[in-house]
């Protein structure tokens, strides 16, 4: 994965956008590297627990690639097609409903009524988030820190050991307060690329120089930190898999 492109004439809707049409639409619409980022906390959740179960975090990653990868951000899209897919509503929806349940299904197949509060809590999490149920009270900081966060690191370990531990709640403190940051830096490099129009913006450099400012500018040591974290995660996580087995 390449680092987001230096300026366009009209900037794409994400750095990892594909564009618009097949399996492009479908590929913008994983946002890859955020899932990636998330992924890897269950893997670090369950790399908490050793020796590691490879076949029960196979099984994790599945699930969470599923609601989350699929189904949380289908579900996204259908708020106005901010990744301008050109996907359906009614596609979408079918898709989210489809990769959902589908998530469920593997939680009861792994842990059946020992991991049911985890699958309820995740449903809740997905829906109320994406569709802003409870009058929008999901749909926040701290909703997206805890859902996307620390309930992966939780429920990574949780499939391991059928149990809940202090290193597992102390990572996903971590995996909490990264999310935050995550959120912290998208938040204004999507309004850059997806809302601004226009831009105009100058620098006055101590040596009085005149320096304009593009919103490629802007975006570019947001999205370089976004990108280079999501995929520095990944290597942590397979690193700590890798330690636990």
């Amino acid at each position: 994965m390449t680092g987001p492109p230096r300026a366009q004439s009209r900037l794409a809707p994400a750095y990892y956008a594909a564009g618009r049409g097949g399996w492009r639409s479908w590929w913008s619409l994983l946002h890859p590297p955020y899932t990636a980022w998330h992924l890897s906390y269950v893997a670090i959740g369950a790399a908490l627990a050793r020796p590691i179960a490879m076949d029960r975090l196979g099984w994790s990653l599945l699930g969470f690639f599923l609601a989350l990868g699929i189904g949380a951000h289908a579900l996204d899209e259908m708020h106005g097609h901010p990744l301008r897919t050109g996907i359906p509503d009614r596609v979408l929806a079918g898709t989210a409903l489809v990769s959902i349940g589908a998530a469920c299904l593997v939680g009861w197949l792994v842990g059946g009524a020992r991991l049911l509060p985890f699958i309820a809590v995740g449903a809740v999490l997905v829906f109320g988030y994406n569709l802003e149920w409870f009058g929008g009270a999901l749909h926040n900081m701290v909703g997206m820190a805890f859902a996307w966060g620390a309930f992966p690191v939780l429920t990574g370990f949780y499939v391991q050991r059928w149990t809940i531990s202090a290193p597992a709640i102390a990572t996903a403190i971590g995996a909490f307060a990264l999310t935050v940051t995550q959120r912290a830096l998208s938040t204004p490099a999507r309004k850059l690329r997806r809302s601004v129009t226009e831009l105009r913006a100058t620098a006055t450099l101590d040596d009085g120089k005149l320096i304009r400012l593009t919103p490629a500018d802007l975006l570019r040591p947001l999205e370089q930190a976004l990108c280079a974290t999501s995929w520095g995660l990944v290597a942590v996580a397979i690193g700590l898999v890798l330690a636990a087995r």
